[in-house]
């Protein structure tokens, strides 16, 4: 089992891959990039989905086949997995999930 931790800012997002042994938490990998001009421009929902898909692309090869756990800090997304008529970009995103 994995964990992820997934952060967005206006101009970055920042991930952490970890396990927990014995209830204590052991990260094994953190990754950040900077977003570039149209990713600075997406709403903050966007922005922290996308962090959630920078994570699983960047740590795929840990994470197939693997029970996943995420943590993120922004509520919003929990809404977006059950609706219906989002942008096709965020669709797209929410299918990789």
């Amino acid at each position: 089992d994995f964990e992820l931790m997934c952060d967005a800012s206006d101009y970055a997002v920042g991930v952490v891959l970890g396990q927990r042994k014995n209830k204590i938490f052991h990260v094994i990998h953190y990754a950040s990039k900077v977003l570039n001009e149209t990713q600075m421009n997406y709403a903050t929902t966007e922005k922290e989905l996308l962090a959630i898909v920078y994570a699983l692309e960047k740590f795929r090869s840990y994470l197939i086949g693997s029970k996943i756990t995420v943590f993120t800090d922004h509520a919003a997304i929990k809404y977006l997995l059950t609706k219906s008529d989002s942008k096709p970009r965020l669709i797209r995103w929410i299918l990789l999930l």
